[in-house]
Formats: C-alpha cells, structure tokens, sequence
C-alpha cells in the first residue's frame, strides 16, 4: 500500500519467475515474471482465461465491454468495433487531436506554472471527446458530457483498488460517480437514439459504433452497448494517453539534445505545415521517443487474467481461480533485457526491438485481447506531442522532483512545468 511499485520491483530483484503474493484475502495472485511465461500467459493461455478481478470490477462499474469481455463474447465484440479503429477513421480522427491540441496551447500563457498532469488529462479527454461526438451533440451538451466523463474518470480508478463494499457507502464520492456514470448514459442513450431517427451519419466514431456489425451474424450494438464500450474507451483511453504524454513532456524537458532532435525531425519532414495523418508516419525518432517512453514509464499497474480451470503454466500447475498478473511497469525495466533500464534513451530502439525476446516488450499487451486502439492512441500521442512542442517549450521548475504514483496507472505524483514561447520557430496554422 505504501509503495506499489517498489514491492512489485523487489519481486523481480528478489525471487523467481512466479511469486505468489495476497492482494486480497481468500484470493491466491501469482505475480508473473518471466517474458516467456508472460506471452505463454497472453497468447497461448489466452483464449481459456477469464480477465481477472481487475477488469471484472471495470465490467461491474461501466458495463460490459470489449475491454472487459474475454473468451467468445469478446471475439465478437472486437469484430464489430475493429471499423473504428482501421486506418481510414484514424486518418479522420487527426485533424481533431490537432485541432485540440491547438486549442489546449492557445490558453497557456508565457510564465504560467502549468500543472502538466491535469493539464493532459483535460486534453486527452478532449481529444477522445471529441472524437466520438464531433458531429452528434450540441456544444452545450458536449460541455456537460466533458464533465460527467471527468467525474467517472476519475472515480473508477479508486474503485478499481477499493473493496466493493465501500462503493456501497452514502459518501458523497460515490453519488457523483453514480450520477455522473447515469447522466453520460442518457446522453449518450439520446445520441444514438435521434441518430436512429434521423438515419444521419455524423460522421464521427458514434456513427461507426451505431453502424457496427459482427461479420458472421450481422448483429449490431445496442444503445446500451455502445454506452459501455464509450464509457470504457474514456475511462481505458483517456487516463493511460495522460500519462504517456506527461512522460514524454517530462523527457523531453530533461533531455534538451532530444528534444532538439525532436524538433529537427518536425522541421524537415512538416516544414510550416500542421501535422498531418501522412506525416504521422514519417516521424521515426519521434516514434523512438514515445517508444521509449512506453518502456521507461509505462503505465501499465497490473494486468491480470484468471484461470477457470486447472491450468498448465511453464513447469507449474495452477489450480482453478487463480488470480495471474504481471507489471509492465517493472517489466520494461528489466536490467536483463534492457541495459541501464533508467536512462531514457530512445535510440535503444534502433536495435534492442530486434534482440528482444518475445514477451519482453508489450506497451499494449499480446494476444487476442492485445489492445484494440493500440494505432489510435499512437496516432493521438504523436500528433499532440508534435503540435505541443512547436508551439511552447516547457520547463521543469527548479528542484522539483518527479516521482511516479501506481492507481489505476502510473502517472506523475506532481509534475509542474513553465510554459515558455516556442520563439524560434513559425507556428503552423491548423
């Protein structure tokens, strides 16, 4: 409880490939360490294990979802939301993670101490927001859902950690996150209900999702299913993009020689131009760079599986309702696979991905359940950490230290950064 990630740390450091800990109490967790084990865990095992308690609990407050589902149920689910996330759509989605990026730097001013975390946050959501409902809604009920998204963000990951029954108690924390959670349900219930009527494609991913069909069965979400799959998708998306991007921010300001490469790349390859889906692809030390940070500062906490039956793992014998997990976190500092794990070095990539062995390096997981907006929020952190740097440079404040904190991911404890005027460089217009 103290310090999360320097116990999971010290199950690395101290012990062997499957160390079994108590997370809760009549609940036996095995900490997975080994990449083999890992991927056997993930790909091999896969299709038999239920999610977990994590993801159980995520189901239980937001509804199932593709991010909850597992075995066949989730096969089908992924199949009707794969359009969504294809190449065409994300190709569309990159003019509104611009457009917000731009309109999130346009109300910093020079001098200003910006709390960096909080700010992403709000950015993040923005983006996803917008993503989803850029042609459904009203700007007026935009803003009320930008609100109830926040509310529920924010209270699932303390949920997620706590025992069900305090979600049970008349605490003023747990009727906004249920009131929150009903009124994004209604707006989103609404939504698709006029876009039903009306038979208008908004061209946004509301339309995709209402459109959506299972390939085999031609079956397509319920209003009540997409409002799962969107609450999950803000909740999943939203906290993990913040968190990425207040890394590489935090990197980019401790490292000067790297964010001059940065800019580099962003001039020969963008010129005066806005960075576009074409562009997005043609930026490879940036890629390094936000690789790099996936490594170092991962926000993976505990993924976890479940086994449902007597199951075969390495040389072990797991009985039945068995809590698996593993760290990315700390797997992706391993010293064995990766030298000198704590320096940030996105040239390691240049040739370490090829050496790695399977298992070893997994920022959005393996298997059928590997992340299904992996493209979309790779798309989504470099165009808004190529529009952020061109416009503004932010600077640590003096003496601060940055420490990570593990909840629902690890993310900055506190990090406070000046936002000082881009000057040497023409700001693109958008």
């Amino acid at each position: 409880m103290r310090d999360n990630l320097a116990f999971i740390a010290s199950l690395r450091e101290n012990y062997g490939p499957l160390v079994e800990i108590t997370l809760q109490p009549g609940t036996r967790t095995l900490i997975v360490q080994d990449p083999e084990l890992i991927r056997t865990m993930l790909v091999d095992l896969g299709p038999g294990l239920d999610k977990g308690r994590f993801f159980e609990k995520m189901g239980q407050l937001l509804g199932d979802s593709v991010v909850t589902a597992a075995g066949q149920e989730h096969v089908h689910k992924r199949r009707q939301l794969q359009p969504a996330f294809a190449r065409p759509e994300i190709a569309r989605y990159v003019d509104i993670m611009r457009g917000e990026t731009t309109t999130a730097v346009d109300t910093w001013t020079p001098g200003q101490t910006l709390d960096v975390r909080e700010a992403m946050v709000k950015l993040s959501l923005d983006m996803l927001a917008k993503t989803v409902f850029s042609g459904s809604l009203d700007e007026q009920t935009f803003r009320r859902l930008r609100q109830d998204l926040s509310v529920v963000m924010n209270g699932v990951g303390a949920r997620i950690m706590l025992p069900d029954w305090v979600e049970r108690l008349p605490l003023p924390f747990n009727r906004r996150f249920i009131e929150a959670r009903d009124a994004v349900r209604a707006t989103i219930d609404r939504a698709v209900a006029e876009l039903q009527t009306s038979g208008h494609d908004s061209g946004d991913m509301l339309s995709l999702l209402l459109s959506a069909r299972d390939e085999e069965t031609g079956q397509q979400l319920t209003g009540s299913q997409i409002c799962s799959e969107v609450l999950t998708l803000a909740v999943a998306g939203t906290e993990t993009t913040a968190s990425v991007l207040s890394w590489v921010l935090y990197e980019l300001a401790r490292h000067p020689d790297i964010e001059a490469r940065v800019l580099d790349e962003l001039d020969a390859v963008l010129g005066d131009e806005p960075v576009t889906f074409d562009a997005v692809t043609r930026l490879p030390y940036l890629d390094r760079v936000i690789k790099e940070a996936l490594r170092l500062h991962h926000t993976g906490w505990l993924v976890t599986r479940r086994t449902l039956t007597e199951t075969r793992l390495g040389p072990w014998t797991v009985p039945a309702g068995t809590e698996l997990a593993y760290c990315q976190h700390a797997l992706h500092r391993d010293p064995a696979f990766f030298p000198d794990p704590l320096t940030f070095d996105p040239d390691r990539w240049l040739d370490d991905e090829q050496t790695l062995p399977p298992g070893a390096f997994l920022p959005f997981g393996a298997g059928k359940h590997k992340c299904i907006g992996d493209r979309f929020a790779l798309t989504e952190l470099i165009t808004a950490i190529a529009t952020i740097v061109r416009r503004v440079r932010l600077e640590l404040a003096p003496g601060q230290t940055v420490r990570p904190i593990a909840r629902a991911t690890v993310r900055p404890r506190t990090l406070l950064m000046t936002v000082r005027p881009r000057r040497d460089a023409a700001l693109p217009e958008t």
